[in-house]
């Protein structure tokens, strides 16, 4: 674990461009260090995008992106960090054995113990074929690789997408026991978003390339309401004339109630209005579903 109080990410006026138009765009965030942050968003986000920028594959068009003050790709950089993608890219001929000492020799800092330790708990022999495994002990050793290169950033990009719900579970508790004994910082793509609130203490999440809410957890959840009450027929949208409608998150009218999550106000509802704060799954979806255009509310906007 670092005491470095850089970053682990910090992104100024980020932005990457591609045939089709931008991916990310003027994206500004830090990404704390020790802490598990949870990436966001709709398929197209950009998600993978800031993921191969932080590993060096891609190169920012615009503004740009330092992990723990480093550039990308530079050993700095590299040597700290490693990068689990959906896809698992592993060789299929090489056996469990065989991609463990692959990963020793590209590796100078390399925790052969930790690795093995990892394979051997899921009962996978270290002879047997890595194409010849399923797709959990494929995922078990791709980890152990991860893992084995003693970082202090891992990147996971979706990498338990294929797995079954059990498997999912138990690849999850292998992923959070490392991290717990070790203090790695991590960044971690997923869809299912009740697995990102058991795991997850800070929040990144990225809509139309561009970054829509980033900041701790429980201060963000602190800093939005959900509130349920009686429509009011005056109003288009069934909320209360008063409500400052830049601080509505998303709202919906279900037979003559209306729901709505606020980021924080001044305006206080009173009765008979139900007010709550959200929980992570809630302010997520909120934030997805809403049609609202890209805009940042980062730490300082939800907090204040």
């Amino acid at each position: 674990m670092t005491d470095d109080p850089t970053p682990a990410l910090r992104a100024t006026r980020l932005g990457r461009r591609f045939r089709g138009g931008w991916a990310l765009r003027d994206c500004d965030f830090a990404l704390p260090a020790g802490r598990i942050t949870a990436l966001v968003g709709p398929n197209g986000a950009g998600k993978s995008t800031l993921f191969h920028l932080a590993t060096g594959l891609l190169r920012p068009t615009s503004g740009e992106l330092r992990v723990f003050g480093a550039e990308p790709g530079a050993p700095a950089a590299r040597d700290r960090t490693a990068f689990l993608a959906q896809d698992k890219p592993l060789y299929p001929r090489f056996t469990v054995d065989e991609t463990l000492r692959f990963g020793r020799e590209l590796n100078q800092d390399w925790d052969q113990a930790a690795a093995e330790r990892i394979v051997r708990a899921g009962n996978i022999p270290l002879d047997a074929r890595v194409g010849a495994l399923s797709q959990g002990q494929a995922t078990r050793v791709a980890l152990a690789v991860a893992f084995g290169k003693r970082p202090e950033l891992l990147l996971l990009d979706e990498p338990l997408a294929d797995l079954d719900p059990l498997v999912r579970i138990e690849a999850m508790g292998l992923v959070m026991a490392e991290v717990a004994e070790r203090g790695i910082t991590v960044v971690m793509s997923s869809h299912v978003l009740s697995e990102l609130e058991n795991a997850c203490d800070h929040v990144l999440l990225l809509g139309h390339g561009a970054v829509r809410l980033s900041g701790d957890v429980q201060q963000l959840c602190d800093t939005h309401v959900r509130i349920t009450g009686l429509a009011d027929p005056a109003t288009e949208d069934g909320l209360p004339a008063a409500l400052d409608r830049a601080a509505v998150v998303e709202a919906a009218v279900t037979g003559r109630q209306v729901h709505a999550l606020l980021r924080h106000s001044d305006w206080s509802p009173g009765a008979p209005w139900i007010v709550e704060n959200p929980s992570l799954e809630d302010l997520l979806l909120a934030y997805l579903r809403s049609n609202h255009q890209p805009r940042t509310a980062g730490s300082t906007e939800a907090a204040a």
